[in-house]
């Protein structure tokens, strides 16, 4: 495919400037990552139990279910995505793994990742301070972490080169336009001005001058809004920002690992239905206000006046967060099960999902259309590929 950008280099391999985020639970998984890595993209799987992708597995673990059952399972379903991934992406790009700090059991999910065989990972929600060390033996690896604001970059910069290890690439995301879980403290945090990617990326390359780096040494990734080309155009030619991370408008390609429903749901959204709210791992969230989240939002203040701390709260039992508004009881954030609402989701559930979007308009409207339509007119401007 022919296109005016620099490409993406990481560890040394020439890349398209396109990182497709990871979106779980199921959303972004073999199916999705492998057509993106196919165009020579990084594409990604996120981790967050993958076991509803594998009936087998599902199955299992409704037998004598217990917390650590729950987490060898969504292992063995990550080892199997990887292979799968990797063995659909022809030689060809990234396969990277999303792995959540926020999840409990993040560290065994970032060694499986590297056990399986991926490329790349890639950390947000929370800092990621102690990745070099869960990625020891595997340096091989690119690691990625997500932030959001230069203070966080210098914290983990700083942290990273007392172990001798530099980011592979920093994805800096930008908690007003993005889906899923926000670097932000509050609902309104996320409008910030200390967010603004122009202003990120010229702090973030003082902290690099500050810090005795090469601004070149380390690519900076935007996400969050970046699905339109002219918005690219400016990112990497003006900004000097080295690719662009996207989330919403792969999620609803012909090769998203979720339900036509859930595509239709996210593709559908007007600009009035996507909303933020505060999640149950601590931080403001954005998606498609459907039945289920209208109906939350009302109830919000009043569930959240009766929370308490009770593990028998978690309703699927396998405490997938280390923190967790409903199971830990606090009153300030979300009070609902979030695996159990996402998986609702990734099945096209509409009425009872929680379907996480970002806010920006996609680039085919409410069409699905292929990875390869997406990244062709993210790289050209064109919405039909020419013959």
């Amino acid at each position: 495919m022919q296109h005016s950008f620099k490409p993406l280099v990481i560890r040394g391999k020439s890349l398209i400037p396109i990182v497709q985020g990871g979106m779980g639970v199921g959303v972004s998984a073999s199916s999705l990552s492998s057509a993106v890595a196919r165009e020579n993209g990084v594409g990604t799987i996120a981790s967050v139990d993958l076991r509803h992708l594998h009936d087998d597995l599902l199955i299992e673990s409704k037998i004598n279910p217990t917390e650590e059952k729950y987490d060898k399972l969504n292992r063995i379903a990550l080892d199997r995505e990887i292979k799968k991934a990797k063995a659909e992406s022809q030689g060809r790009g990234m396969i990277a793994v999303n792995v959540m700090k926020a999840v409990k059991d993040h560290q065994a999910l970032v060694r499986q990742a590297c056990e399986s065989g991926a490329d790349a990972i890639v950390m947000g929600a929370g800092l990621p301070l102690d990745l070099p060390e869960m990625t020891e033996g595997y340096r091989n690896i690119a690691l990625l972490p997500i932030l959001s604001e230069s203070r966080g970059i210098n914290i983990v910069l700083r942290r990273w080169m007392k172990k001798g290890v530099l980011p592979d690439a920093i994805v800096i995301e930008h908690p007003a336009h993005a889906a899923g879980h926000l670097g932000a403290m509050t609902v309104d945090g996320v409008n910030d001005e200390k967010f603004e990617f122009k202003r990120v990326i010229e702090e973030t390359f003082e902290v690099f001058k500050n810090l005795g780096l090469e601004s070149e040494k380390i690519p900076l990734v935007l996400a969050g809004g970046m699905a339109n080309f002219q918005k690219i155009q400016t990112a990497l030619k003006e900004w000097g920002a080295s690719a662009v991370q996207i989330g919403t408008a792969f999620a609803v390609t012909q090769e998203g690992d979720a339900h036509i429903n859930f595509k239709k749901t996210l593709a559908g959204a007007e600009t009035e239905q996507v909303v933020e709210f505060m999640s149950v791992a601590g931080l403001p969230a954005r998606g498609v206000k459907t039945k289920f989240l209208e109906s939350y939002m009302k109830r919000e203040s009043i569930l959240q006046a009766n929370a308490k701390a009770d593990p028998r709260r978690c309703t699927q039992g396998i405490n997938c967060l280390s923190v967790c508004g409903l199971r830990d009881g606090l009153e300030k954030v979300g009070q609902f099960c979030i695996d159990l609402k996402l998986a609702a989701a990734w099945r096209g559930e509409v009425d009872k999902g929680l379907f996480f979007r970002g806010k920006d308009p996609l680039p085919f409207g409410n069409a699905i259309k292929s990875v390869q339509e997406t990244i062709h007119y993210l790289l050209t401007g064109q919405h039909a590929i020419q013959s």
